[in-house]
């Protein structure tokens, strides 16, 4: 952890979670009825809540954030899924939920372009890959879900086992904030020297 608070992401090397569904929402992701505080902690515990339970409450058995296989947001800290990841509403509290569960990386076809702003912003790192590399991915990891998927930041690639590496683009200030893991906040703080000598200037 940096002293803003976030965790530097440079390389993560992870078992995958698959969750082969299109379009899914902000709102499947943390219903609005648990959007209550304002922190970023506590979310997890209702990612995926109306997918991951049943009416009565219990684990939902075909989810694969409840199958052991998968061990889900513990080793296993990259989630792949389909088209149009995280559309919907504004709301930062899906990226919030996603990584106090314990996910870091999402590998999907596409991505709502403000939900993935906001993960972005939130040290959530996004990744978007042909469709093709997706369902292979997802092929491997139903055969067996124990090998490791490979993002290196630094390199902005994606190393699948059995496949060449895949290159993804990221705006190079995301990329910067995410490598030193600070938040906007923190990325002008650490100019707070030149910023005191400008203001010293004006008086």
């Amino acid at each position: 952890m940096t002293a803003f608070g976030a965790e530097p992401f440079q390389k993560l090397t992870s078992r995958c979670v698959p969750l082969p569904m299109d379009n899914i929402d902000t709102d499947q992701v943390i219903p609005a009825r648990f959007l209550k505080g304002t922190v970023k902690t506590g979310l997890g515990a209702n990612l995926f809540n109306d997918l991951r339970y049943l009416p009565d409450g219990s684990p939902n058995p075909d989810f694969p954030l409840n199958q052991p296989k998968y061990d889900a947001g513990k080793t296993a800290k990259i989630l792949v899924a389909g088209h149009n990841f995280g559309c919907g509403s504004s709301r930062e509290h899906a990226p919030w939920a996603l990584t106090d569960f314990g996910f870091r990386a999402i590998l999907a076809v596409s991505f709502a372009d403000i939900f993935r702003n906001n993960s972005l912003k939130n040290n959530l790192l996004t990744v978007p890959l042909p469709e093709d590399v997706i369902q292979r991915l997802f092929d491997q990891i139903e055969a067996d879900p124990s090998p490791e998927v490979t993002v290196a930041l630094e390199n902005q690639q994606v190393v699948i086992p059995g496949e060449p590496p895949h290159g993804f683009d990221i705006d190079p200030f995301r990329k910067e904030c995410l490598l030193r893991g600070l938040d906007d906040i923190g990325y002008t703080l650490k100019h707070q020297a030149d910023i005191e000598t400008y203001e010293t200037r004006l008086v």
